[in-house]
C-alpha cells in the first residue's frame, strides 16, 4: 500500500488533470459505469461531531475507495481543523490495498474541480466576472480551478474578515491572475457585481438571498457543512434558479441548501433538473437561455474522491513519491 501525506500531495496537484478526472467521474456515474451508494453519517449524543463515509467503485480507474470524513465543529475552539479525512483505495479487480491518502488536499482540489466542471457546463459563455464569497483555502482553490473555464477579467472577493479577503486578493495577484481583483463590502456586493458566484463558507444560515440574483448568473453553492439543517443560500435563491446536484441520493441527506428550501415549500425535490454527470453525458439539458439562473448544489461525493485519488496515485508512482507499506508482512 502507498501512503501519501499532505506535503507530498500538495506537490502532485495537476489542476487540469484533476478537473478532467472529476468530469469523467461524474459522467461514469450517469452512464452506469461506476457505483456510488448514498453516504453514511454517524454520530452519538456525546457532542456535535459527525463521521461520514463516502464510497464509490469505478470501472475507469479500476479502483474502489472510501473516505472517512470527520466533521467536528468543536475543533474550532481547540484551534484544530474542523474537518479531517482519510481516503482508502483498493484494486477493483482483486481487492488488494492500493493507497491511503490524507484527505485534505484531494478534498480541496476535487471540490473546486467539481465547480469548474459545473461552471463549464452551465455558466454563460460570456461570463467575465467571478465572485468568491469566502476567502479561505477553498476560495483560493476555486479561483485557480475556474480561471481557465471562462475568461474572467474581474474577481470580487468577500470574507467576514476583511484582512482575510485582502490576503486572498494579494495571493491571487501573486499567482499571476491577469485580472482586476477587488474586495467587496458584503455578500450582496459580490452577487450584484458578478456573473459566476461561488459560496465557500461554513455558514449555518443563508448569507445569499434570492432577491439579489440577476438573470443569467451561475452559482456554485459549495461551502455549507454536510448537514441537512445548514445552508448558504435561502429558499428564494433556490426557487429562482434551475438546480443541478452532484448526486441525488447524497443531496437528499446532506444538502441543507436543498432540504431547507424543500421544507419551507420554496421548491420540490422534482425541481432538481439532474446531476452534473448527466449534463456531461448528454442525458439531461444544460442552460436553456442566456437569462436562466443556474445553480450547482455541491455536497461532495465518493466518486470524486476515487477519481482524484487515481490522479494522485499515478503521479506519485511516476515520481517515486510516497511510502510503501506491506500490510501482509
Amino acid at each position: 500500500m502507498l501512503l501519501l501525506s499532505t506535503p507530498q500531495l500538495e506537490g502532485l496537484v495537476d489542476r487540469d488533470a484533476i478537473t478532467e478526472a472529476v468530469s469523467r467521474g461524474f459522467a461514469e456515474i450517469a452512464e452506469g459505469r461506476a457505483d456510488q451508494p448514498g453516504p453514511t453519517s454517524m454520530a452519538t449524543s456525546a457532542d456535535s461531531a459527525r463521521f461520514i463515509l463516502m464510497s464509490a467503485v469505478s470501472e475507469a480507474s479500476d479502483l474502489a475507495g472510501v473516505k472517512l470524513l470527520a466533521d467536528v465543529p468543536d475543533n474550532a475552539g481547540r484551534h484544530l481543523p474542523t474537518q479531517r479525512s482519510m481516503i482508502l483505495v483498493v484494486d477493483r479487480v482483486d481487492g488488494s490495498p492500493v493507497a491511503l491518502l490524507h484527505g485534505a488536499v484531494p478534498t480541496r482540489v476535487r471540490t473546486a474541480a467539481a465547480s469548474a466542471v459545473a461552471t463549464r457546463m452551465l455558466a454563460r459563455p460570456d461570463s467575465r466576472r467571478l465572485g468568491l464569497i469566502g476567502a479561505g483555502a477553498l476560495a483560493r482553490e476555486h479561483a485557480l480551478a475556474l480561471r481557465d473555464v471562462r475568461p474572467f477579467d474581474r474577481v470580487v472577493v468577500w470574507s467576514r474578515t476583511r484582512e482575510r479577503a485582502e490576503g486572498l486578493a494579494a495571493d491571487l495577484r501573486a499567482e499571476g491572475w491577469p485580472t482586476t481583483i477587488e474586495v467587496a463590502a458584503s455578500p450582496r456586493d459580490v452577487v450584484e457585481q458578478t456573473d459566476v458566484v461561488c459560496t465557500l463558507t461554513p455558514s449555518v444560515e443563508a448569507i445569499v438571498e434570492g432577491a439579489w440574483l440577476r438573470p443569467g448568473q451561475h452559482l456554485n453553492v459549495v461551502g455549507a457543512r454536510p448537514r441537512a439543517d445548514e445552508r448558504e443560500v435561502d429558499g428564494e435563491a433556490m426557487a429562482r434558479a434551475s438546480i443541478w446536484v452532484d448526486d441525488r441520493a447524497t443531496a437528499r441527506t446532506k444538502s441543507g441548501d436543498l432540504l431547507r428550501a424543500i421544507a419551507e415549500g420554496a421548491i420540490a425535490e422534482t425541481d432538481v433538473v439532474g446531476t452534473i454527470g448527466e449534463v456531461v453525458a448528454g442525458l439531461v439539458r444544460a442552460r436553456r437561455s442566456p437569462d436562466e439562473i443556474t445553480l450547482f448544489d455541491s455536497v461532495g461525493i465518493g466518486a470524486q474522491d476515487v477519481a482524484v485519488a487515481d490522479v494522485f496515485i499515478r503521479a506519485a508512482r511516476e515520481r517515486g513519491l510516497g511510502t510503501l507499506v506491506d500490510l501482509s508482512a
